[in-house]
């Protein structure tokens, strides 16, 4: 069986350590990418049809409400099956307190059970918040394990941090 990584990540104006940067790559991509060099897992993108504005505030406001009307934004692409995967790394940044939304339709879109979800989030304080439990909620069938939060700002040096968590 193989491993899927599946992650939400958003690059534009970002949050880092008490200042706002806009860059490239997302913190959680970079995290991905970094676990796919240590475990040889597929990578999959969670990304949304409409995507969260380019402005930092703005963002927050829209995922803030999304997260208020407990929305399910439609994702670009799915994959066609979890079949084959037996683990899923399941990578996003904390967006108040659990997942941004788009990360809830990808796990409402699939059943899970008999897999093995392993959460990784991206933080700037915030750790994982409640979304172990929120996964588990969703995913009633699956074995959530113990996440790794990871500070989003040092997301390029956590490569031994995710080699000890994924073994």
């Amino acid at each position: 069986m193989h491993a899927l990584i599946a992650y939400f990540s958003r690059a534009d104006e970002n949050y880092f350590g008490g200042a706002l940067r806009t860059v490239t790559v997302g913190n959680t991509e970079i995290a991905a990418k970094l676990l796919q060099e240590i475990t040889g897992a597929d990578l999959f993108k969670i990304d949304p049809i409409q995507p969260y504005s380019k402005d930092y505030n703005e963002c927050i406001a829209q995922a803030q409400e999304d997260q208020r009307r407990d929305a399910r934004p439609e994702l670009k692409t799915y994959p066609d099956s979890l079949h084959d995967y037996d683990t899923i790394y399941l990578g996003y940044p904390n967006y108040w307190g659990t997942m941004p939304m788009p990360v809830f339709t990808f796990l409402e879109k699939f059943d899970f059970t008999g897999k093995t979800i392993k959460p990784f989030c991206t933080h700037e304080g915030s750790g994982m918040g409640r979304s172990e439990s929120d996964i588990q909620r969703l995913c009633p069938g699956a074995k959530v394990e113990r996440g790794l939060a990871i500070h989003g700002s040092s997301a390029a040096k956590a490569g031994s941090a995710l080699k000890k968590w994924a073994e």
